[in-house]
């Protein structure tokens, strides 16, 4: 898990869409960038949820973000954002618990049913 960079809540890595890179890749990107982890990141999303991402100038929009799993296999040491967020590994049972957002919750907690191909 990692904090948000504006309100430092507890969150997965997520961002937008990569041109010439599929959604997959794109989420591996975005692990390596907010969490400094590298790994094993599957073809299928776990799932979606929704959430409102505050804009700046006090402006709001909702977001669906699409979840893959990621089999760590590297915990890199310094990575870009690491001075704007914090990285802590947590049960499933305590991310859950620590998100806000209740869709989000769900798919962490169902994550103790996936089984990552080596």
């Amino acid at each position: 898990m990692i904090t948000s960079r504006e309100t430092r809540r507890w969150v997965i890595p997520k961002g937008g869409r990569m041109v010439g890179k599929t959604d997959p890749q794109a989420a591996a990107v975005e692990a390596m960038e907010e969490a400094g982890v590298q790994g094993q990141i599957d073809q299928t999303a776990l799932g979606a949820f929704r959430y409102v991402k505050r804009l700046r100038g006090g402006d709001s929009k909702t977001c669906v973000v699409a979840v893959y799993p990621m089999k760590v296999l590297i915990q890199l040491g310094a990575w870009p954002e690491a001075a704007e967020r914090e990285r802590r590994w947590m049960s499933l049972e305590e991310a859950a618990s620590s998100v806000m957002e209740p869709d989000l919750a769900e798919l962490i907690r169902a994550f103790a049913t996936v089984e990552l191909d080596d």
